[in-house]
């Protein structure tokens, strides 16, 4: 694992509830770990932040550098609760039985807008029952080639599938995922005929573009970035609209290819903070101003850059406008590109 997420992934003290589950040694590192953030805290009640992936992936990294910033400016201990699975659904129930009171918060991610028409019978509705609190950053998706790929850059890409559409594959990870949805969307906006390869996961699609069973993938950046450094894959461009902080020398598809359905193109994954619906403004409006105050920080910045992310901050109406913006994109893009529910 790299540095700096083993920096990031130490950097967060559990808080007592959680003293239950651990074994007899854990629990004593644990506590002589927790006695000086109980007593700087004043003993008051843990925040707890679910987050709807495994330990060790962007989410919850990005989890972890702010929940600890925020709990010193907050004075209050905070737990990150990892609850990965079905998509985000098993993250999402937890968040919404818990009270509305500001002691319990989500990562909220791209799924959970894609979630909105991807699932037939979805528990919840990421709009109507979660409130937001504010978006904490954003990362970069890339499409990658092996580094013996001939094909240097988008245009190239691009005269590759209208030459040989049947032998041009475009490779991503499951279906419905952020990275597989932004192919789609860009099969659609150029209007030509690729095939879109789903992988079980990032490790079956690198190897399938290293053995040239696909051309390109769309990844996201961040894991990656030893790669990309080292040479062992290369990107050719990035989906957002503006070019990527840690890959400032690649293009956007944007500006890589003058095709009038790219012009607009613009996929960037995010990170925000919800709490339950019905959370009282005044709770709201307090977690919302110590997340900017800790997005503001330099060295919260440069850490979260680090891992990859780029930190933005904003309201909690920007973040529902966000919100409401992506559920309406994905929406249109799974239909158009006849993507089953499931």
């Amino acid at each position: 694992m790299p540095a700096s997420r083993r920096r990031l992934l130490g950097g967060l003290l559990v808080a007592p509830t959680l003293g239950t589950t651990l074994g007899t040694t854990t629990l004593g590192l644990w506590a002589g770990r927790i006695a000086p953030a109980a007593a700087q805290t004043g003993g008051a009640a843990p925040i707890r932040v679910i987050v709807p992936n495994a330990a060790g992936g962007v989410a919850d990294l990005t989890a972890r550098t702010v929940g600890q910033a925020m709990a010193e400016k907050l004075r209050q201990p905070v737990v990150i609760d990892n609850r990965p699975g079905a998509g985000g659904i098993v993250a999402g129930q937890a968040l919404l039985g818990a009270a509305p009171d500001g002691s319990t918060l989500m990562v909220a991610t791209n799924a959970n807008a894609i979630s909105r028409s991807l699932f037939r019978h979805l528990p919840f509705d990421p709009i109507r029952d979660f409130a937001p609190v504010g978006l904490m950053g954003s990362f970069s998706i890339a499409l990658l080639v092996a580094p013996n790929s001939p094909i240097r850059d988008v245009d190239a890409l691009l005269r590759k599938l209208k030459a040989d559409p049947a032998g041009t594959n475009i490779g991503t990870i499951s279906v419905g995922s952020t990275q597989n949805l932004a192919a789609e969307l860009f099969r659609i906006s150029t209007g030509l005929d690729a095939t879109i390869v789903p992988f079980s996961g990032t490790p079956a699609l690198l190897t399938g573009l290293l053995r040239g069973d696909v051309t390109v993938a769309f990844e996201i950046v961040a894991p990656l970035m030893g790669q990309l450094k080292d040479g062992s894959l290369r990107a050719i461009a990035v989906t957002s609209a503006a070019r990527a902080a840690n890959l400032p020398e690649v293009p956007t598809l944007r500006e890589a290819a003058d095709i009038p359905g790219l012009r607009d193109f613009d996929v960037t994954s995010w990170n925000a903070l919800v709490a339950p619906a019905r959370t009282p403004e005044p709770a709201v409006a307090r977690l919302n101003g110590a997340l900017n105050e800790v997005l503001a920080d330099a060295g919260i910045r440069r850490q979260l850059l680090d891992a990859g992310v780029e930190a933005h901050g904003g309201t909690p109406a920007a973040l529902g406008q966000l919100m409401e913006r992506e559920a309406a994109k994905w929406a249109r893009v799974i239909e158009q590109a006849r993507i089953e529910r499931q």
